[in-house]
């Protein structure tokens, strides 16, 4: 018995913790470290915290992009019915849905002509485009990429997405719906039909992992590979289903509801829905980066505890990295090259060298319109840049100076930490960066020489 608890705890803390100091590439390690990442993720105030931002903005958005849906829906000729189909689903909301399909008539109608044709489109777009670069900026803080597009990109990137997802999303709401009653007219046989209708409700859910896919896809600023995104997009798509299901049963209810909050029960209802949406959305990007990038989570609890002078060190390894390769004229790497390349958790890597940008030391390389990946370089001239220099500016990056009358109440605190910071910039002074990595092939064949992880 207690070697089976014993046994039991080594698992959980294996399962919990350890398996992200696990460095193997084998499908059981992979698969333990994607649970793992999927329980953490769901429970992470963050996610939490942005779904909650990003359902306020789709609030804002929302007759807006019903009356894109409706605007695309009577292009296809099924608006009515999809109206129709709301209206079936929700019944004890109908008054709630008339009044929004009136609404968005009015801002169709309004918005097509008159005076307020400009400044309605104008609204529409910019509704829509705040909300889709916020959820891009969402997706960027996953991915760990610290640019979002440009403004060219935001128009033809944003436009492509505004066509493509809410096809996706119409076809996964309604025209399996559309198409099933169409063909349930023609069958001779009524046994025929529940089969039917199976195949259409499947047909549907196919459409909705499509939309979650593509939505992984598009939207971050960066190259995501659709093998990598249809795993969580079918994932996020059946949980969808599955909460769109239990919010369509949770209108049986609604009854007793209403005694409550009368006309607006279905607000409520609705909000905790659209949250619920976001969040498991968003638990799908990070599915798909780690699925991508599973590796890049390794040592995530150490790095988030790591010592100063941990840190520090690491710090030196980055730029040493950067500086012996420009010096040596290779290309210049983005930080999710030098992470891969050198064996660096990429968690680590990108806050080193935005600690190092915002300090002036490096900046971003010029790239091509339309890469989403932006190689870093030397700020200053690598000759000249010793280990003090950069020390004395990552010491005194940010605010000081702020608290009144600190400097005359803790005099002797202040000169003692100028001393001490004078005595490691000057010993720092006698060491250049370049010094640092002398042979960047010994330091490569170093790398590769390492006991690869078991298979």
């Amino acid at each position: 018995m207690m070697h089976l608890k014993k046994r039991a705890l080594e698992t959980w803390r294996y399962c919990s913790n350890d398996v992200w100091n696990d460095t193997r590439h084998s499908w059981k390690v992979s698969l333990v470290k994607t649970l793992n990442l999927f329980v953490k993720s769901f429970l992470n105030g963050d996610l939490q915290t942005r779904a909650c931002s990003l359902t306020y903005r789709t609030m804002l958005a929302i007759v807006p992009a019903l009356a894109m849906i409706c605007a695309i829906a009577r292009g296809f000729g099924f608006q009515t019915f999809i109206e129709n189909q709301l209206i079936a689903h929700f019944p004890a909301q109908k008054t709630m849905l008339t009044t929004s399909f009136n609404f968005v008539d009015s801002y169709l109608k309004q918005a097509s002509g008159g005076v307020f044709v400009g400044v309605g489109v104008i609204f529409l777009i910019w509704t829509l485009i705040s909300l889709i670069r916020n959820v891009e900026e969402s997706f960027n803080k996953i991915w760990y990429i610290e640019k979002g597009r440009s403004i060219w990109r935001m128009t033809t990137d944003y436009l492509a997405i505004l066509l493509v997802l809410p096809i996706l999303m119409i076809c996964a709401s309604g025209l399996s719906l559309f198409v099933s009653s169409s063909f349930s007219k023609l069958l001779p046989y009524d046994f025929m039909k529940p089969a039917l209708s199976w195949l259409f409700d499947f047909v549907s859910l196919i459409f909705s992992w499509l939309f979650f896919a593509g939505t992984y896809m598009l939207i971050p600023n960066t190259k995501v590979k659709f093998k990598n995104a249809i795993v969580p997009g079918i994932l996020v798509g059946t949980a969808y289903s599955i909460l769109q299901w239990l919010f369509v049963g949770g209108q049986l209810y609604v009854a007793k509801y209403n005694a409550i909050y009368g006309s607006f029960s279905f607000l409520p209802l609705f909000l905790i829905w659209m949250q619920l949406v976001w969040l498991i959305t968003l638990i799908g990007a990070v599915l798909c980066y780690s699925i991508q990038n599973i590796g890049e989570f390794n040592f995530g609890d150490n790095i988030r505890n790591m010592s100063a002078d941990y840190r520090r060190q690491t710090t030196f390894v980055v730029l040493g990295i950067i500086c012996r390769r420009f010096h040596e004229s290779l290309p210049a790497m983005t930080p999710r090259e030098i992470s891969q390349h050198y064996r660096l958790p990429i968690n680590l890597v990108v806050p080193t060298v935005s600690r190092l940008i915002s300090a002036g030391i490096l900046n971003y390389v010029e790239v091509h319109e339309g890469e989403d990946q932006h190689p870093v370089q030397p700020a200053i001239d690598v000759s000249r840049l010793t280990v003090g220099k950069v020390i004395e500016r990552l010491q005194t990056l940010g605010d000081s100076g702020f608290l009144p009358g600190f400097d005359k109440r803790f005099s002797q605190v202040r000169q003692l930490d100028h001393h001490l910071l004078n005595m490691l910039v000057e010993e720092g002074n006698k060491t250049l960066i370049l010094d640092l990595h002398p042979n960047l092939t010994s330091t490569n064949n170093q790398i590769n020489n390492t006991q690869k992880p078991k298979q």
